[in-house]
C-alpha cells in the first residue's frame, strides 16, 4: 500500500504475493529516494576507492529489472535501450552512466520497473508465484517466488551502497523519505 507521503507499507496480513510485491516496491522506493533528485555531478560521485556511483546504480538496477523479469521470466528480448551494452566490460554501468543525465538515468530505471511490474502481473495471472522462468539467471530455472527474493536482496544490497554514497554527498540519512 502507498501512503500519502509515497512510502510503501506492507499489508499486515496480506497474501504471499502481496507481501513480496509490497516488499519489492518498498525497497524500490527507498532506492529511488537515495538516488535523487540530484544534479549530474552528484550522480557521478564515488566513495573511497570504489567506482560505484548513484547513476551507475540506477543503470545497473534498470538492467537487472529487465534481465530478470523480461529475459529470464519470459524469454523476451531486451529492448533497444540495452543494445549498446559491452558484455566484455563487467563495469559498463559505471563507465557509461557518467555520460547520462540524471533524468535519463531515472527514466531508464522507471521504464524498466514499469516493464517488470507488467511482466510480474502477467506471471501472477499465469501460474502465480510457482511460475517457472523460461531462462535461468543462475544454474537452475527459478520460480517467480525465488526471483522476487533475489530481486529484493539485490535492491537491499544496492540501497545500502546508495545510502552511503548519498550521505557522503549531502548528509541525507534515514530509511524513508520524510512526510
Amino acid at each position: 500500500m502507498t501512503t500519502t507521503d509515497g512510502s510503501i507499507t506492507l499489508p499486515a496480513a496480506g497474501t504471499e504475493a502481496e507481501t513480496l510485491l509490497g516488499s519489492l516496491d518498498r525497497i524500490r522506493g527507498r532506492f529511488a529516494w537515495k538516488c535523487g533528485p540530484l544534479d549530474a555531478e552528484s550522480m557521478r560521485a564515488t566513495l573511497g576507492p570504489s567506482i560505484m556511483t548513484l547513476g551507475g546504480l540506477l543503470k545497473h538496477m534498470a538492467f537487472v529489472e529487465d534481465y530478470f523479469f523480461t529475459k529470464c521470466l519470459f524469454g523476451r528480448e531486451l529492448g533497444p535501450e540495452w543494445a549498446a551494452i559491452d558484455y566484455e566490460d563487467p563495469e559498463w554501468e559505471w563507465h557509461t552512466a557518467v555520460d547520462d543525465s540524471p533524468e535519463e538515468l531515472f527514466a531508464l530505471w522507471q521504464g524498466s520497473v514499469a516493464r517488470s511490474r507488467a511482466a510480474v502481473a502477467d506471471a501472477l495471472a499465469d501460474g502465480g508465484l510457482d511460475r517457472i522462468a523460461v531462462r535461468a539467471p543462475f544454474p537452475e530455472l527459478p520460480s517467480l517466488r525465488k526471483m522476487f527474493v533475489d530481486m529484493i536482496e539485490e535492491y537491499a544490497r544496492h540501497a545500502g551502497h546508495a545510502d552511503l554514497i548519498r550521505e557522503s554527498i549531502d548528509g541525507l540519512v534515514g530509511e524513508d523519505p520524510p512526510e
